[in-house]
């Protein structure tokens, strides 16, 4: 849900399936970027807020709204006041955000008129703090990739790094990924643990081995919770917390306290093990109406009525052999039909030898079919015992989940538990599998990256060909911004995503691909990276393009990584330049000094060098052999003055003609520097039309004329056969 309030927005996040419940409040900004994050199937909105809501975010969520009573801070408050049974949030740490109380009110209120009356397994409600968390907008997201991307079967960052083995953990995971911590204290305790679980093996391959046999708890035991859960659902529960049993002796094991204390966190859940594996069968269906759930020896009553349904064909043998012995009957045959229930049947041969008390009930060609009292007996006793025994099953079933909604908090616990180990594995197989480092993480501004890869890219390369690595020094004294040119596909763009594809992951508590990296810690990560048009809201590619720069430019602090890439080109060259100038100048000039990446193809700006101190000119390398380029990917010092757009076009597929008119004009332009000059060159170009050859266009008709052409034997043609054959292709031409 989300609540607008006079001066900030609140929002609430709730998982029904897992019953992780957290709030937040903070500007729209601050909002949307949770939004993004979280990507909620449903969104809660105030009525009144309709086309607000709808400006903000676009269409970009499936909301329904609510009445304007729902959103009061009141409200808000009785109704989790009464969820969680206490006379005060102090205690979960949220009293002090009623924007964001407002909105949590409003999701369970919404709940309970939506038949979500069995909300036991809430049993918590968290803050997303703010201040804990790195920095990232939804621009940024989308940009670096993190869990979707605008190519069609793109790879993501998150399908690389997920290695995680539990439902729970690759949720943890994407959370994770959504929140990077900015307390350098809390990050080293994450590699603190991927450091053990690397240097382990024995550790690490119990725990992987465990965690395959674990289902998902956390929504397992939400179902119990809601009461929707089935028997072998139940079953699965028990299997898991079984699972958990050895992790937590494996970590207790270990000599390292931090791994300790994770065991520690495991709480102890014998008893809900016990009294399901008591209760129901190991192999007990989906469907406790099927029957077949409840173990043997649970009820003795169930046994029986269970012996009575079981025997039932040895019963009715045992009877037929009986009275068949004393009918003298030899073939009697006892069946079944919805009609009348069980019968007997004798063929009309042996009709006369049938004893009185046997009652007709239907006469057939060949045969006659009597009922007895005992076998009426007998019918009413198992038909009897089928229905007590689902509606026995039923009870002892709903007993069971009784007592196990005891135990919510605990399995929750214990799930949250096992996601953070797997998570912490996750990073660690990463790590072995890819040859990642672990990071040097402090309170400097600094960043140094040696040797840094793209996490994605180089998991894309065909087999054999190694990413090419690159060193990255940034400061807020010396190197504040680093102005990178290099021609189109050099792999600018990958230097600027994998800076902070790096950042991002060390923050994370992962190891990062590089040979070394300091990382001074960050609290902002923005992006203008990447073409997004939004033409269906009305905005172009530069508009777009400056929406977001200026919400970088507002939004920088002193710790923040700013990544720029070709500002500008969306409009003219000179209007294109003056802006990538003057944002690259506000950038250095302003207070904060945040370290910044900007790759552009503006080589004017290198220039830039000779008046602001901390802007560095970089170049990604380039080799010319004859008429091709070879691109080495490799970032260098010093500022480019080419930007070998023909040579890209012409790997593009260009016509030669293309190729070699663009090559004339650029050779007389860089004879010329000045704008009125530039016209000038321009002007006498357009006198100088390209002429292209007459047979190498790719045109129907220009091949029928050259046929035409070809074919004429000119040693034979009269003048007047010439005039005439000239007139036939004019006509040719003007119909076309």
């Amino acid at each position: 849900a989300v609540h607008f309030g006079k001066r900030l927005l609140g929002v609430s996040f709730l998982d029904v399936s897992t019953g992780e419940y957290l709030l937040a409040q903070g500007n729209e900004e601050y909002i949307d970027k949770l939004l993004q994050n979280f990507s909620p199937s449903e969104v809660l909105v105030q009525k009144q807020f309709k086309q607000r809501f709808k400006e903000l975010f676009d269409d970009r969520f499936y909301t329904f709204f609510l009445d304007d009573w729902v959103f009061q801070k009141e409200y808000g408050v009785e109704t989790l006041h009464n969820h969680f049974g206490v006379n005060s949030l102090q205690g979960f740490g949220v009293q002090e955000m009623p924007e964001g109380i407002v909105a949590a009110g409003a999701v369970l209120y919404y709940l309970s008129e939506t038949q979500h009356n069995k909300l036991q397994h809430i049993q918590n409600i968290s803050r997303i703090a703010e201040d804990k968390y790195v920095w990232m907008d939804r621009f940024t997201v989308r940009n670096l990739e993190l869990y979707n991307s605008t190519s069609h079967n793109a790879v993501t960052l998150l399908k690389v790094i997920d290695k995680t083995i539990s439902p729970m953990g690759g949720r943890l995971l994407k959370r994770w990924l959504a929140l990077p911590l900015k307390s350098v204290e809390k990050i080293h305790y994450r590699h603190e643990l991927v450091k053990y679980c690397i240097e382990n093996d024995d550790f690490l391959e119990t725990i992987q081995y465990q965690l395959q046999q674990i289902s998902d708890i956390e929504r397992l035991i939400s179902k119990v919770a809601t009461g929707k859960v089935s028997p072998r659902e139940t079953v699965l529960l028990k299997n898991s917390l079984q699972a958990i049993l050895p992790i937590k002796e494996k970590a207790l094991d270990s000599k390292n306290k931090s791994i300790n204390a994770l065991g520690n966190n495991i709480l102890d859940c014998s008893e809900v093990i016990l009294k399901i594996e008591t209760i129901l069968f190991n192999d007990a269906p989906v469907n406790i109406n099927k029957g077949g759930a409840i173990a043997r020896g649970v009820s003795k009553e169930l046994d029986d009525l269970r012996a009575i349904s079981n025997s039932g064909k040895e019963y009715l043998d045992s009877m037929l052999a009986r009275e068949s012995e004393r009918t003298a009957i030899p073939s009697l045959k006892i069946a079944f039909n919805n009609v009348f229930g069980y019968y007997i049947e004798v063929r009309n041969t042996h009709k006369d030898k049938v004893p009185e008390e046997w009652i007709r009930k239907q006469t057939l060609v060949n045969a006659e079919r009597y009922i007895t009292e005992e076998l009426k007996e007998y019918e009413t006793k198992i038909l009897g015992a089928e229905e007590k025994i689902q509606e026995l099953e039923q009870h002892l079933f709903a007993e069971l989940i009784q007592h196990i909604i005891q135990f919510v908090q605990p399995v929750q616990q214990n799930a949250q538990t096992v996601a953070q180990i797997d998570c912490l594995l996750s990073f660690a197989i990463l790590a072995i599998s890819n040859n990642y480092v672990r990071p040097v993480i402090d309170e400097s501004t600094e960043i140094e990256i040696k040797n840094g890869r793209h996490p994605v890219i180089e998991k894309q390369l065909p087999i054999g060909e190694e990413y090419i690595a690159n060193d990255l020094v940034l400061n807020r004294n010396q190197q504040q911004i680093i102005m990178i040119t290099g021609p189109n596909m050099s792999g600018k763009s990958a230097i600027l995503r994998q800076t902070a594809l790096i950042v991002l992951l060390a923050q994370m508590g992962s190891y990062v691909p590089a040979q070394n990296a300091r990382i001074g810690v960050v609290d902002k990560i923005f992006t203008r990276v990447g073409a997004s048009d939004n033409i269906s809201m009305g905005e172009s590619t530069f508009m777009v393009e400056m929406n977001e720069t200026a919400s970088i430019l507002n939004n920088i602090s002193e710790r923040s990584l700013v990544l720029l890439d070709e500002i500008g080109r969306g409009t003219s060259t000179y209007d294109g330049i003056s802006i990538a100038w003057a944002i690259a100048e506000y950038l250095h000039e302003h207070p904060s000094k945040a370290k910044t990446l900007f790759a552009t193809h503006y080589h004017e700006l290198n220039e830039m060098t000779t008046t602001f101190e901390r802007i560095k000119n970089f170049n990604v390398s380039v080799k010319e052999l004859k008429d091709t380029i070879i691109f080495l990917r490799k970032l260098v010092v010093g500022g480019s003055n080419h930007s070998f757009g023909i040579h890209v076009a012409k790997l593009a597929g260009m016509p030669n003609q293309v190729i070699h008119r663009a090559s004339k004009i650029l050779k007389q332009l860089e004879k010329k520097q000045t704008g009125e000059d530039v016209k000038e060159t321009l002007k006498g170009m357009q006198q100088d039309d390209m002429q292209l050859s007459f047979f190498q266009l790719d045109d129907p008709l220009l091949e029928d004329l050259r046929d035409e052409i070809l074919s004429t034997n000119l040693d034979t043609l009269t003048p007047i056969e010439a005039l005439m054959k000239l007139n036939e292709i004019k006509r040719m031409l003007i119909k076309k």
